[in-house]
């Protein structure tokens, strides 16, 4: 009896511990399925498959979570397809922190994987087996949960996140031989390989370096000094030029600004109108495909 209740302690202290990383919220859509019952289903019986599988299904990190430290993370499963229990679709990935000292919390993470192909059985949960490539779907979920780990701890120390980066890595690695997409170089120029492959390349330190100071230095300073915050900001911003003259319109460069271009215009508009236009002419050449939307830091 002892031995029984010690083991539901541990299960318990688990469950907790598990719970406190994520505030993860699911969302599992399917246009072109909804016509069927049945397929209402098998949607939600894996809406509820992935939540409990984020949360609980595995111990992602060792380190413990205080309440309001927990990571905020959406994953948005779009289906396309269905045969069986075979599915196709894409998912969209984002994550945030909270600023410290404001209510404001800022993106870190924002992609769209369109090569996800997964087994899937109603009312089946999903199972992670580290080291073995047995199914894509936990595969596909787990790389993910450690690339937003990688990104949340960058933010907070100088290439805190390279350990997760490393599990992702790992993943990849692992799944090279699977027949599903976005594993492999070869499978596109925007997939998990190469996500995976940039973040721990030495030509891109400096982004990882902009990306600490972006945060570090400049979005958690503002609540002391907004001047020093907005210096640390432009000069993060700046110090991408060394990977933009390089790597130019590379997809870790994209996904950067996937995240932050919103949030920067917001920052510089208020600023005078010196400051918006040198803004403007480092935007623009960093990020060219969102040039129209860095226009608003030209006008009064």
């Amino acid at each position: 009896m002892r031995r029984s209740l010690f083991i539901v302690v541990i299960l318990l202290a688990q469950f907790i511990s598990n719970a406190q990383v994520f505030n993860c919220n699911v969302d599992v859509i399917a246009p072109a399925l909804q016509s069927n019952p049945a397929n209402n289903e098998i949607i939600s019986s894996l809406k509820n498959a992935i939540v409990e599988y984020v949360n609980y299904g595995y111990t992602w990190t060792n380190d413990k979570f205080e309440k309001g430290e927990q990571i905020d993370v959406s994953f948005q499963l779009k289906i396309d397809t269905k045969q069986g229990d075979n599915f196709t679709g894409t998912l969209q990935i984002t994550s945030q922190r909270p600023v410290f000292n404001s209510d404001y919390n800022t993106l870190l993470f924002n992609f769209l994987d369109e090569d996800v192909v997964f087994t899937y059985q109603r009312n089946s949960p999903i199972q992670y087996f580290e080291g073995q490539h047995v199914n894509n779907l936990p595969d596909i979920f787990a790389f993910y949960i450690y690339i937003v780990l990688g990104y949340d701890y960058d933010s907070f120390s100088f290439e805190g996140g390279t350990p997760y980066f490393n599990k992702a890595d790992q993943i990849v690695s692992i799944c090279q031989n699977g027949s599903e997409p976005g594993w492999k170089a070869g499978d596109g120029d925007n997939n998990r390989f190469w996500l995976i492959q940039n973040l721990l390349q030495p030509q891109f330190a400096s982004l990882r370096k902009s990306y600490y100071n972006y945060h570090i230095k400049g979005l958690d300073k503002c609540y002391q000094n907004r001047e020093e915050c907005m210096q640390s900001i432009s000069s993060s911003i700046n110090d991408l030029m060394d990977i933009h003259s390089s790597r130019p319109s590379s997809f870790n460069m994209q996904l950067f600004f996937n995240a932050k271009s919103e949030e920067l215009i917001k920052i510089y508009q208020p600023s005078e109108q010196g400051l918006k236009l040198k803004m403007f002419n480092l935007l623009s050449q960093l990020d060219p495909q969102r040039i129209k939307d860095y226009n608003s830091l030209k006008s009064n």
